[in-house]
């Protein structure tokens, strides 16, 4: 089952904001995530906040569930600036947003539209379950403004697939990646997941060649993280499955940079592959260069002009709360200044582009000396005045971020 939300301060019942995080809303991207906390069974590696209908209980449903949505949209809309910023990207994730009928998506795309305003170029992402989709699915998903799908494939090889307790066939998500291409979608990614007990490395290979082959323009692919209070972890305890490797790791790593850097795909974040910058997610860019975002759902986190908030976790807690005309929002913190700062480095040395020398600090800027030598940053973007991780850098990216911050 899902953990617990961290401590922090209370926030008003009408979820209204600092002074100072709005007084410069619209100078950043501001972009959407709406959170979908369905599935229909529980993946063993998975500890999001997600429920079956068995762990749900009383007081929320799939049904109600649109209508809870858009009633924190409207709460939203009475706090933020009018006319501060069009949202530049949306993203429903989960869960499984596709258990959601494609109409029903589509009304809370035309209900943020209504509230804030879509940019004319906006990015609109569902993440879906291959066995949740077909053709039609596609098709009416574009006709509703989505501009971008992102499938869970994890593995192309059976018995992988059984230890993460994927319920899909193998060969869906490439089925699903030509029918989303016939419904009109230019952005495709396909999600995968290295690292699984009893995966080898020609197993990799395997799940990387079915999903080049299959031409999506986008490649997400994910170390495996044993979390505690997941099934898989109750295995790997109990001695059943052997926990993932490091070296193992690292050397999969390597092989997905190699073979999808030959296919002509090139990385942009530690996880992420795409085939032209076009093809980048918006929306996780947002996220990893400081934009703002508001987070609709149970167990939603969002952030505003240095304001950090997540919301109760339950469906029905969420459900109580907004029936009360209450923020669901449980708690929030304001991040200082040396706190933002700190994260701006965290995540813009996990990407492609790097950081400007200019936002480290002294003691920071001489370890750059150290990982030059251990050759954990690449020279000429030094020289140049960025902070860019070489290919052993990325190995080895939280030690490089230890040593930044």
């Amino acid at each position: 089952m899902p953990g617990t939300l961290p401590a922090g301060e209370p926030v008003p019942e009408d979820g209204s904001l600092p002074g100072s995080a709005t007084r410069g809303f619209g100078d950043t991207p501001f972009g959407v995530y709406v959170h979908v906390p369905f599935c229909r069974s529980r993946c063993g590696y998975c500890d999001f906040n997600t429920y079956t209908a068995a762990e749900l209980g009383g007081g929320a449903s799939q049904a109600a569930y649109p209508g809870l949505v858009e009633q924190e949209i409207d709460l939203t809309a009475k706090v933020l600036p009018v006319g501060g910023a069009r949202v530049s990207t949306v993203f429903f994730g989960g869960g499984t947003p596709t258990l959601l009928a494609p109409e029903r998506l589509g009304a809370l795309i035309r209900k943020i539209d209504e509230r804030f305003g879509l940019a004319e170029d906006a990015e609109v992402t569902v993440e879906a379950n291959p066995e949740t989709v077909g053709p039609a699915e596609l098709d009416q998903l574009r006709a509703r403004g989505v501009t971008r799908l992102s499938f869970g494939m994890q593995s192309a090889v059976p018995h992988v697939l059984r230890v993460l307790d994927r319920e899909h066939q193998p060969g869906r998500p490439l089925d699903c990646v030509r029918w989303a291409r016939a419904a009109g979608f230019e952005h495709v990614s396909l999600d995968l997941i290295y690292g699984t007990p009893g995966e080898s490395d020609d197993d990799w290979r395997r799940s990387l060649t079915a999903a080049i082959e299959a031409e999506p323009d986008h490649v997400s692919a994910y170390a495996l993280i044993v979390e505690d209070g997941t099934r898989l972890a109750a295995k790997v305890r109990r001695g059943e499955i052997k926990p993932p490797d490091d070296d193992a790791m690292a050397d999969r790593y390597l092989i997905a940079d190699d073979l999808l850097g030959t296919a002509g795909y090139r990385w942009y974040e530690l996880s992420n592959w795409a085939a032209s910058d076009r093809a980048h997610c918006r929306h996780n860019l947002l996220y990893w260069t400081g934009g703002d975002w508001w987070g609709f759902g149970p167990g939603a986190h969002s952030h505003v002009g240095g304001v950090r908030w997540w919301n109760v976790r339950h469906p029905s807690a969420y459900a109580q709360r907004l029936a009360a005309g209450r923020s669901p929002a449980a708690a929030r913190e304001r991040l200082t200044a040396a706190e933002q700062r700190m994260e701006e480095i965290m995540l813009r040395a996990r990407l492609a582009e790097g950081l400007p020398l200019s936002a480290l600090s002294g003691s920071a800027l001489q370890q750059t000396q150290r990982l030059l030598e251990n050759t954990l940053i690449d020279r000429s973007a030094h020289a140049a005045g960025r902070v860019v991780l070489t290919l052993r850098g990325r190995l080895l990216a939280d030690a490089v971020v230890r040593d930044l911050t």
